[in-house]
């Protein structure tokens, strides 16, 4: 690697190391019988179309430290461009379309992008919904302009290749590389401010915590995530699906791919492994070329843990990591120690465990409070076994978010001498007395009732063991002024064919079993939770403590003589 730090470096060296392997596999398409067509670029290539696309970009305006947001389909001409805005010393501002229309507008006057590069259908929605209208002076559009202003990706290339060679743009370690917007499942989005360094951090944290060596073949199922693999020396197959709903994926599709291409490497959310799982479970397939799965965006429960694990080698794993937008990865555990050991406290309630810190980082708890903290001082770190607020530092962790100062203030807080921050990740957990975290969901979700406090992911951890349940949710609903703890119940079979009474009166006798689940009192059932779009994984509790209020007063109205 060179002196400077630019995320981009590793293409090249990699292109160095192996010129003529694919590097990014993309679907186009299915022949006459059936088999799925795929279009790439060899690492070589990549690398010089991304020169191509920088030099392009530098020549129309796009250069370094120019903000450009980026609305791109999975292709290859994401892998390309997004290369190249790194190459360019560019700044993409990367937005999940899922949380949408009016956050998204929200997102991008905050942003102030510069530039607009995206696909016609984002160009037509940035016309008729005014995105960056008082800020974007240039465009590019992939694909088919139409009657707004600007270059193709097409034109940019070809001014690329008539341009002088430049070289990449040399870009120091806290130089500002991109802002990645949260998915805003729990509050509003932020844009973190990720530098070069950030990037590098996570690059060389992955490889490191999972083994993974250039050669492997990637599967990556979530778009941003596809991005390491070219940097990792792993050549990546895009999945024939839709990024945006990965429980809906058709599991022959990947199936097909991981036999295909001998995936070594695959990365998922808990909706796509359990699909796909529980597919290859019912069939009896075997994966024997896969060496690892990474699990993220939400807990894994132990049933599809277990179950995905059975399509796999004794000596593969999935591993789960536990991170957020803003810190990725911060801990990682095995499947093989959660199915060993971890599990039987997750089915007592005692949370979801989470794992060891990944080399680098370093973890800790501290009281939970809504407010800001303003210093650290040691003391505010919480005994092992005490339940607190998840704290985080290390060089993956981002220092700030994007013209959000308040945003800042609330989840960094300072060491004395400018010696360096942790960022408070929202979630609440404990350490045990082995290092170890344990998740218990996040702090906006805690159900505060005048008998207590009751955390999402114990509670729901001990209702889950039922083998009528697929999953459940903890909310709260306030009644004669207090809050009281609701139960919503997610059925494995939705069919009629279900007696509801007769599993709601096992799960209350399962709840009265344990002290942090006895005063659960209260359980509906739910046809189907909803979730977020980028992993269909994490629960939107406040949609269900809204739905779950107007269930209950409906029923109470009904019960009136």
């Amino acid at each position: 690697m060179p002196d400077f730090e630019n995320i981009a470096a590793y293409l090249p060296e990699m292109a160095k190391k192996q010129p003529h392997r694919p590097a990014v596999n993309f679907p186009a398409g299915r022949d006459k019988n059936g088999r799925v067509k795929y279009t790439h670029y060899t690492f070589s290539q990549l690398d010089r179309e991304s020169d191509w696309i920088a030099r392009g970009l530098e020549q129309s305006g796009i250069g370094r430290g120019v903000r450009a947001t980026l609305m791109v389909k999975p292709s290859l001409e994401f892998f390309a461009l997004t290369f190249a805005i790194f190459k360019a010393g560019a700044v993409p501002v990367l937005i999940d379309p899922g949380i949408g229309i009016g956050n998204l507008k929200k997102c991008l006057a905050q942003a102030e992008p510069e530039a607009f590069i995206g696909i016609p259908e984002a160009h037509a929605a940035r016309l008729m919904l005014g995105w960056g209208r008082k800020t974007i002076r240039t465009l590019i559009t992939v694909g088919k302009r139409f009657f707004w202003k600007g270059l193709t990706l097409k034109e940019v290339r070809t001014i690329g290749r008539s341009a002088a060679l430049s070289p990449m743009a040399q870009t120091a370690k806290d130089e500002i590389a991109a802002i990645l917007f949260t998915s805003g499942s729990t509050g509003p989005p932020r844009g973190a401010l990720y530098t070069h360094g950030n990037f590098t951090a996570q690059v060389e944290s992955i490889r490191k915590t999972y083994g993974i060596e250039p050669g492997e073949i990637d599967l990556p199922t979530f778009p941003l995530f596809a991005l390491f693999g070219p940097a990792l020396g792993m050549a990546v197959v895009i999945p024939d699906m839709d990024p945006t709903r990965p429980a809906n994926v058709d599991p022959r599709k990947i199936i097909e791919a991981i036999r295909d291409f001998g995936i070594t490497n695959m990365f998922g959310s808990p909706a796509l492994i359990n699909r796909v799982g529980r597919y290859g479970h019912k069939r009896g397939i075997k994966l024997p070329t896969i060496r690892r799965v990474i699990a993220a965006g939400a807990p894994m429960p132990p049933a599809v843990l277990e179950r995905f694990c059975t399509m796999l080698e004794s000596n593969a794993q999935v591993h789960t990591g536990y991170g957020a937008t803003e810190a990725m990865p911060v801990s990682s555990i095995g499947s093989r120690e959660i199915l060993r050991d971890t599990r039987y406290g997750t089915d007592r309630g005692k949370g979801v465990c989470v794992g060891k810190p990944v080399d680098g980082m370093a973890i800790c708890v501290v009281p939970i409070s809504d407010d800001a903290i303003g210093k650290w001082h040691d003391s505010l770190k919480l005994p092992p076994g005490e339940v607190g607020e998840i704290t985080v530092k290390g060089p993956v962790a981002t220092g700030s978010y994007y013209k959000d100062d308040r945003g800042t203030r609330l989840t960094k807080i300072y060491e004395r001498g400018g010696k360096g921050f942790w960022h408070r990740m929202g979630d609440l957990g404990t350490l045990d007395e082995k290092g170890r975290l344990w998740f218990f969901g996040r702090k906006s979700h805690r159900v505060v009732t005048p008998s207590g406090t009751y955390f999402t992911i114990p509670c729901e951890g001990v209702f889950n063991t039922h083998k009528a349940v697929f999953r459940t949710a903890l909310t709260g609903v306030k009644r004669d002024g207090n809050v009281h703890p609701v139960l919503c119940v997610e059925l494995e079979d939705q069919s009629k064919n279900v007696h509801k009474d007769a599993v709601r009166t096992e799960l209350l006798e399962l709840g009265a079993r344990f002290p942090h689940t006895k005063e659960v009192k209260t359980i509906l059932f739910h046809d189907g939770f909803p979730v977020d779009i980028r992993h269909n994984a994490k629960i939107y509790r406040e949609r269900l403590g809204v739905w779950a209020t107007k269930k209950l007063a409906e029923e109470r109205k009904r019960k009136k003589p």
